[in-house]
């Protein structure tokens, strides 16, 4: 076993630059990654920031000296990896991005044949150790070729074949880009579309001169949300920087959680094939659970996580697979996460349902009102999470321990589970239509926490 290097994360690699990842560590992950795949083509993107052309270029003399060819993208978003990569039936596929870490940050997202993902336990720890060891074998390849191309046309007609373009009403869309990658893919998008676009922090700076793109802080929202209001817009779409995530706001301006649009989502995908499984995550379960049994489909809980969430949905043949966290898997997307499909699903919703957003999701947050998630820092996760369990075991009519602990007491449930990252432990409680009932409970865990 090598040394451990603190930029090899569970599902990626990620850290700050120069110190935990600078351009000789990407080129020792270049070799290190055709060592453990031995593949013939790798498809290579990067995003915007400042160190990403050049973290990017040492990657692929890494890649081209151990024999392998390279397709260079450029400058796109992760799921732009994706398509290449499973489009092009390349070997694999490697996103050079930090989402949405601060501007210092860099990492790296790894792709196998068919954009299957390469994280700890399939494969990331290898190539980590064959990095510390640094002795990589000699290739009796000839070095591989550089070839830049643009997917980008064929990518956005892959796009729109996840909605019927003749269906879709003018809507006013605030779209905010947060100066990643985003706006690329919707300008191209726009041509084929007809809705009216209000672009905020469009261009790709990696500056990022109005703070790092990362919806999910609730001071981040703001202007896509103000915008929303001040233009009258219909709907409102923010990402993060590598986009494969995407925040939708309601013509209202309000920021929508995550886990209604998972519903929503799965009803839409569920209209273009009836009875199909849709997978999803353990914290909030009861809304998506009414309204995929509602339209005919299989609901399927797993564990939090792309990796568990993309194997599950391959295990299944799930056409859909959603995670509150504004992830959202699409088998006609080799399984992966986009960030593109799920707005323009909504659009489409919006458009032949004749029904805004909000009065969409009224209805479903009423039925079922839920906490979000609430981090708390404590000293012993494990001894926290059992005394929240012993406390509730008794009233809990059923107990799931699938990620973290689950417990259903009838009228609410709680989901309890702590990170893999930090000394933290993270809280969703949801209710049957009753917010004051969640609200209490919510409140009643905290204590217990905090004791």
């Amino acid at each position: 076993m090598g040394a451990h290097y603190p930029a090899f994360k569970a599902y990626d690699i990620r850290g700050r630059v120069p110190d935990e990842l600078d351009e000789g560590m990407a080129w020792r992950i270049g070799r290190a990654y055709a060592q453990w795949l031995n593949p013939d083509k790798v498809v290579v993107g990067r995003d915007a920031r400042l160190s990403s052309h050049a973290l990017s270029a040492a990657l692929m003399k890494g890649l081209t000296e151990s024999g392998v060819d390279v397709l260079d993208i450029g400058l796109c978003g992760t799921e732009e990896v994706y398509y290449a990569t499973f489009s092009q039936h390349c070997s694999g596929g490697i996103m050079v991005t930090a989402s949405h870490n601060p501007p210092d940050y860099n990492g790296l997202k790894l792709v196998r044949e068919g954009s299957r993902p390469i994280s700890a336990d399939a494969g990331l720890d290898q190539i980590e150790n064959l990095v510390a060891e640094g002795s990589f074998t000699q290739t009796s390849k000839p070095s591989g070729k550089i070839r830049q191309q643009d997917f980008r046309e064929s990518y956005t007609q892959y796009l729109l074949g996840f909605v019927e373009p003749a269906k879709l009403q003018p809507l006013k869309i605030v779209v905010n880009a947060g100066n990643g990658c985003a706006g690329q893919v919707v300008d191209a998008l726009a041509d084929h579309l007809p809705f009216e676009f209000i672009r905020l922090q469009h261009e790709p700076d990696g500056h990022f001169p109005n703070g790092v793109p990362n919806p999910l802080l609730p001071e981040c929202r703001a202007v896509t949300s103000d915008a929303v209001r001040q233009h009258g817009a219909d709907l409102g779409v923010a990402w993060d920087g590598d986009f494969d995530r995407c925040f939708l706001f309601d013509e209202r301006g309000q920021f929508v959680e995550g886990y209604y649009i998972v519903g929503l989502l799965a009803q839409a995908m569920l209209a273009r094939e009836p009875g199909a499984r849709i997978v999803h995550d353990p914290r909030l379960i009861w809304n998506t659970q009414a309204m995929v049994e509602a339209a005919g489909g299989v609901p399927v809980a797993t564990k939090a996580g792309h990796a568990f969430i993309k194997a599950r949905m391959r295990e299944e043949d799930a056409i859909y697979g959603g995670e509150m966290s504004a992830h959202h898997y699409f088998r006609d997307f080799a399984y992966c996460d986009n960030g593109n499909i799920p707005w323009l699903l909504i659009a489409q919703l919006m458009s032949t349902s004749g029904t805004p957003l909000s009065a969409m999701l009224e209805e479903r947050i009423a039925a079922f009102p839920a906490s979000g998630e609430i981090n708390r820092e404590v000293a012993d996760a494990d001894g926290a999470i059992k005394r929240v369990a012993d406390s509730y075991r008794g009233q809990a009519l059923s107990e799931e321990s699938i990620d973290g602990v689950s417990m259903d007491m009838g009228l609410w449930r709680f989901n309890l589970r702590k990170s893999n990252t930090e000394p933290l432990v993270r809280l969703n409680v949801e209710s049957q239509a009753d917010k004051g009932l969640m609200q209490a409970k919510t409140d009643e865990i905290l204590a217990l926490l905090d004791a």
